[in-house]
């Protein structure tokens, strides 16, 4: 099995990668609304945990100076991610990422956002010049929602994903472990449970 070859998504090269993706058919005349609603949900990263339930990880938007901010993401800015169970020690149980790219691509029937975010050190804490991510610097996750004539989608695509070690002792030794269970299919299922959230309209 290859990922998928999608227009603004990292290539692959080595490690592990999935493919999480939920498409929802609706009205064409509910696209542009439901399309708005969308758009707001993706870009409330502090609020993401509530489309998927108490038992996924909690996201909070940090801007470049490491300042936590309540707005839509920008290039730049940073991620803190607390996911159940040990994180790492060195970065206080969180892991970091940045936001190193947001990309809008539209046409005359479609339009889609993408975020992508690479593992990074904890901008909290200066002094540690490790890589604060059971993941090495070099994978990526991707975000992505899009609209066509008559459906909703949204994506998590993860690229080249390995081992953070470049971290303490007991940082590796969780950092295999968990990116093990992500390159085995667990963070597929995780991320599964917000791109549906995303699409769960009442």
């Amino acid at each position: 099995m290859k990922p998928k070859p999608i227009k603004g998504v990292p290539r692959q090269k080595f490690g592990g990668f999935h493919d999480t993706e939920s498409e929802k058919q609706f009205d064409p005349a509910l696209i542009p609304l439901k399309f708005e609603i969308l758009k707001r949900r993706f870009f409330m990263i502090n609020h993401w945990k509530s489309y998927c339930g108490s038992a996924f990880a909690d996201f909070k938007l940090y801007d470049s100076n490491a300042e936590p901010v309540e707005r839509d993401p920008q290039k730049g800015d940073f991620i803190r991610i607390d996911i159940p169970g040990p994180g790492e020690p060195e970065a206080k149980g969180y892991d970091w990422v940045e936001v190193s790219d947001i990309c809008y691509y539209q046409d005359s029937v479609s339009e889609s956002i993408m975020m992508t975010c690479r593992p990074c050190k904890n901008r909290k804490n200066k002094k540690n010049d490790h890589i604060a991510h059971f993941y090495s610097s070099k994978a990526t996750s991707t975000f992505m929602i899009s609209k066509g004539h008559a459906y909703l989608k949204t994506a998590v695509y993860g690229r080249n994903e390995l081992p953070n070690f470049k971290a303490g002792f007991i940082d590796v030794i969780r950092n295999i472990f968990v990116a093990a269970g992500g390159m085995m299919g667990i963070a597929k299922i995780q991320w599964k449970v917000l791109t549906d959230g995303f699409l769960h309209f009442e």
